[in-house]
């Protein structure tokens, strides 16, 4: 049975195009970027017209674009090395929310272990974060806000130009995680006013193991590693070429697809949520990404659902984690107020470029015999 893939929240396949751009770099052109001679600087291009390309996506210099592992080694060099250089100035501060990726929220805690003062700004019941809670946190200690452009689970977007501007004005830091919407939304870093934000490469259709940090020109951004002078000396190391070729790459070919996918899929995604009245929405009802669906469903729950989907070729995911025999709900919801029970029905289905309407239905058949117990 050919796999339906509703999971492209989690990774997205790599485009052939961005496959043929790394090709080159896992042979001939095998040079350390670093070095001088000849065969090291053809890399060193390379890298540089990956770099450009990133910087021109996002309205960014291409000296504000900090290579790196992926969202998760961006969101902890923006968190704790924001942290770590404000400390100087007296600011030990940081705000963020509940509801993030553990990327983001275990850095915070991991902070606050630290020493560093870590506030969790409650969010609603859609999984938005309101300008007037960060207002109410801020204070002239505060270094860093971090809130991210649109939540991974829920596809909730938040305001964060507004937040951004309020974050200003008491002299702290604004950081989003913008993994789940370069691919999904126009974003230009000056007009959403961010200082720093998170990409990465896999959810737009390009390698794993790669993503980058924005970090505005002048910001301060201690390295969280030592060992060299690599990537304006925030991320010593020698460069990941070609997941870094691949990643431009795929910066590069987002024009050719992401405002038609999203146009494209918005209505479908819609259609699909209309399948299942009896079903809850999470999220956001409008101010949501076109790509994302999280249902909570009486039952079967969630897991049994992903798992009984499996068995039928539908590949889905939830926000549920198991560990040491329990089932604990999505730490989103319920940081959201979602009733356990209602968390734990919890599935989410993310659409990507490929997807169909046809696929959908397909989806929506099968899902509705799940739920009635007629499979």
């Amino acid at each position: 049975m050919t796999a339906l893939y509703l999971d492209y929240a989690a990774t997205t396949p790599t485009d052939p195009q961005v496959r043929d751009a790394m090709l080159p770099f896992l042979g001939e052109s095998f040079g350390n970027p670093s070095s001088v001679h000849r065969v090291g600087q053809t890399v060193r291009r390379a890298l540089d017209v990956a770099r450009d390309a990133l910087a021109a996506a996002i309205g960014a210099q291409s000296g504000e674009i900090c290579f790196t592992s992926g969202g998760t080694e961006a969101n902890n060099l923006a968190l704790l090395g924001v942290l770590m250089a404000a400390k100087e100035q007296g600011r030990n501060h940081l705000i963020t929310t509940p509801a993030e990726h553990h990327a983001v929220l275990d850095t915070a805690l991991f902070a606050r272990e630290l020493g560093f003062e870590v506030t969790l700004v409650p969010v609603d019941e859609y999984g938005m974060t309101h300008p007037e809670a960060i207002a109410e946190a801020l204070t002239d200690k505060s270094a860093l806000v971090s809130v991210m452009h649109a939540n991974n689970e829920v596809g909730t977007i938040n305001p964060i130009v507004e937040i951004a501007a309020l974050a200003h004005t008491h002299g702290a830091l604004f950081h989003t995680d913008a993994v789940q919407t370069l691919g999904a939304l126009p974003i230009d870093v000056t007009a959403l006013g961010v200082d720093l934000m998170s990409v990465s490469s896999h959810k737009i259709y390009g390698p794993k193991g790669v993503g980058a940090l924005y970090i505005k020109s002048g910001v301060k951004c201690a390295p969280l590693f030592h060992g060299g002078s690599q990537e304006r000396q925030k991320r010593p190391g020698t460069e990941n070429v070609p997941g870094i070729v691949g990643f431009g790459k795929a910066v590069a070919l987002l024009p050719e697809w992401r405002d038609e996918a999203a146009a494209r899929l918005a209505p479908l995604r819609d259609s699909f949520i209309a399948r299942f009245p009896l079903a809850s929405l999470n999220g956001h009802p409008t101010q949501r990404l076109a790509s994302n669906t999280n249902l909570s469903f009486i039952k079967p729950d969630g897991e049994t659902m992903l798992l009984a989907l499996d068995l039928w070729g539908i590949c889905a995911s939830s926000g549920s984690a198991c560990s040491s025999g329990s089932i604990d709900p999505s730490h989103v919801l319920t940081a959201m107020g979602v009733p356990r029970e209602r968390a734990l029905g919890a599935v989410r289905f993310s659409l990507g470029r490929h997807t169909s309407a046809e696929e959908l239905d397909r989806a929506a058949a099968i899902i509705e015999r799940l739920v009635t117990s007629q499979l």
